[in-house]
């Protein structure tokens, strides 16, 4: 049985979760090490886990395995079977649905399986969607999805088709959101939704937390004593979801649900865990009912990688922020990052060379060339009406010889890019300054005389005085940014006492 809170008892409110979800998937990959200690209960696991293909990941090739674990808002289980009125109520989520992933996490395991390194992304960060534009990247998924799902049923897919479509779609997005902005790529997904947090929980008898002071917090249910105390499920999801009273809103909640997922790995690993065979069928039995993984997934291969990680080596880190009180010109709350700023970070982090960090340049100077011997194609890979289009003609003004003018239908970029055979290409250069001072990627694929510029929501950046897209409001104050702080380990004697 779960142990019972030191908490106050206090009925519990019921709040929306869709802006709460905490993706303890992490957890559920290591309780598969867990689940996986009997070969042939691995192969029980992996033929009862929900899964999914078709979503254009990696394959491991940089040294490492990187996962992007979501979590959504769902009022059923991970096979689509309705959840009871009892675990309803377990989740205190009201009626109100949403599909927005409101916990975003990129973990890095090596190849060799010997540490593991979970980097959060605040679920308000402004980033350039795939086919969205600028926007939050928590809306990467619901707002695509939504999208593809209308689109859909005005050309006669029925419902359900066209939810499973559009559903694959919101995903995609989401991956390759992530990818941009980290310069990661994406090998594996996972999914969890709101029962497995509670399942989770539950099956390892509770979670021990620790707050510095004690909090009610209404619109969460939050209402715990200050100190240590073990939270059931239901009050665990309180626990991280509050991000209402907390000096630093969102980025102290993503802290509360860092030390809580160091805590469940703990609980996940002990012998009081690893020995017991109750414990171990709960354990299975959440992972089975509530995880989505990608059906290219090797689990047996990853469980055997995975065999001799220690909790020690499970670390918890979160991306640096620009300004955490960023507002948009519609008076949208945002996180402002800087994309460049956050794969080097993230690059430091998990050990790797930022993504084609070698071949890019910022030229400064005009290089002198004939505007003759190349021709420029012009992409828009942004939700900006007609940009391409503005900006080939900038180009034309200038005596360059234009190309192919449209929409991108090639790889998304995380900024505005320009691509030639090589970043010493003089006439990418020439490009790049004329336009303001872009940056330049190799891609061989290009032949000699080409040069690609790749349009994204972030071009007025280079273009023009503002060092922000249009579309973010100045409100007269300074930023405010948010350096990393300081990592969470898993293997921490006892829980780590946050606001």
């Amino acid at each position: 049985m779960p142990q019972e809170s030191t908490a106050r008892k206090v009925p519990r409110p019921r709040a929306r979760a869709s802006r709460t979800q905490i993706a303890v998937a992490i957890t559920a990959v290591l309780i598969l090490v867990v689940t996986g200690i009997a070969w042939r209960g691995v192969d029980s696991l992996r033929s009862n886990l929900a899964t999914i293909g078709g979503l254009g990941l990696g394959g491991a090739r940089d040294g490492a395995v990187d996962i992007l674990l979501v979590g959504i808002d769902s009022r059923t289980d991970a096979h689509g079977n309705p959840l009871s009125p009892s675990e309803l109520a377990s989740l205190h989520a009201g009626d109100e649905i949403a599909s927005n992933t409101d916990t975003i996490i990129l973990i890095r395991v090596p190849n060799d399986g010997s540490s593991a390194t979970a980097i959060s992304i605040p679920r308000d960060a402004y980033v350039d969607v795939p086919g969205l534009g600028m926007s939050k990247i928590n809306a990467a998924y619901g707002a695509t999805r939504e999208i593809e799902r209308q689109e859909l049923i005005e050309e006669g897919e029925s419902e359900a088709e066209a939810d499973k479509e559009a559903t694959q779609a919101g995903r995609e997005a989401l991956i390759k959101s992530v990818a941009n902005l980290t310069g990661i790529t994406v090998d594996h997904y996972v999914e969890i939704g709101l029962l497995g947090f509670v399942l989770l929980t539950d099956a390892v008898g509770g979670v021990d937390v620790c707050l510095n002071a004690p909090v009610y917090e209404p619109l969460s249910g939050a209402n715990f004593p200050a100190g240590e105390q073990t939270l059931n499920g239901s009050e665990a999801l309180s626990f991280v979801r509050q991000r209402h009273g907390l000096p630093r809103g969102d980025l102290d909640r993503i802290v509360r649900q860092q030390v809580f997922m160091a805590s469940l790995v703990q609980k996940v690993l002990s012998a009081n865990t690893l020995t017991n065979p109750g414990r171990l069928n709960e354990l299975s039995s959440a992972v089975q009912r509530s995880v989505v993984l990608d059906s290219d997934w090797d689990i047996i291969d990853f469980i055997t990688q995975l065999q001799d990680l220690a909790g020690g080596n499970v670390t918890f880190e979160t991306i640096p922020v620009v300004d955490i009180n960023g507002m948009t010109n519609a008076g949208e709350s945002i996180v402002r990052v800087d994309p460049e700023a956050v794969r080097k970070y993230v690059a430091g982090v998990v050990g790797a060379e930022p993504k084609e960090s070698e071949t890019e340049t910022t030229p400064t100077t005009m290089p002198d060339i004939d505007m003759s011997s190349f021709t420029v194609d012009v992409v828009n890979d942004s939700n900006v009406s007609g940009l391409a289009s503005s900006v080939g003609q900038t180009l034309v003004s200038e005596g360059f010889d234009l190309g192919t003018v449209g929409n991108n239908t090639g790889r998304s970029v995380a900024r505005t890019t320009v691509f030639a055979n090589n970043a010493d290409s003089e006439a990418a250069q020439a490009v790049s300054v004329t336009l303001g001072g872009l940056p330049i990627h190799a891609d061989p694929s290009l032949r000699s005389g080409e040069v690609r510029v790749v349009l994204t929501g972030d071009y007025r950046s280079y273009s023009g005085t503002t060092s922000t897209p249009s579309n973010i409001a100045n409100p007269g104050t300074s930023p405010t940014p948010v350096d990393p702080g300081p990592a969470i380990t898993a293997g921490e004697p006892g829980p780590h006492c946050v606001n």
